[in-house]
């Protein structure tokens, strides 16, 4: 049985791909948020601990830096994950207003069910392409986020 054809406005003729990447991107979000739900993680808080699974004892800026999402988030997330026991902020020795972060013991145990996250949604999203299509998507993918990224919005006059 063939997949329903979606109903794409007739605004979006002026951009295709632009809109075949919000759907795709808002599919994969929802399916991420469901199965983070199961492990009481709210979306973005996944890459921070594998920011911090990566590398503890990262400050707060660094991890701003590293998952690319604005300061009120981080800070929000943190405070969440903080309740939660998955990690500690403390102020830095060399700086007291520098906040660094480390895991506890209940955040580390996280790498492998996050590991497993990542890998059962990474078998759903592929399920219908080759593995050469899968490779040619990342390639893509990561080419479209450069080109996005690398064009900056015009600022406004004042």
């Amino acid at each position: 049985m063939a997949a329903p054809t979606p109903h794409i406005p007739a605004t979006a003729d002026e951009g295709p791909m632009s809109y075949a990447i919000f759907q795709l991107a808002r599919a994969h979000r929802a399916r991420a948020a469901a199965m983070l739900r199961e492990m009481d993680l709210h979306p973005g808080q996944e890459l921070l601990l594998m920011h911090l699974l990566d590398r503890d004892g990262q400050t707060q800026s660094e991890l701003l830096e590293s998952v690319g999402l604005d300061h009120s988030t981080v800070s929000k997330s943190l405070r969440r994950m903080q309740d939660a026991g998955l990690l500690i902020r403390e102020p830095a020795e060399h700086d007291r207003r520098v906040m660094v972060v480390h895991l506890t013991d209940k955040g580390r145990a996280l790498r492998e069910p996050l590991a497993a996250m990542w890998r059962a949604l990474e078998e759903t999203s592929a399920l219908n392409l080759s593995a050469q299509q899968a490779e040619s998507f990342v390639r893509t993918a990561y080419a479209i986020t450069d080109a996005i990224n690398s064009h900056a919005l015009p600022r406004e006059e004042s």
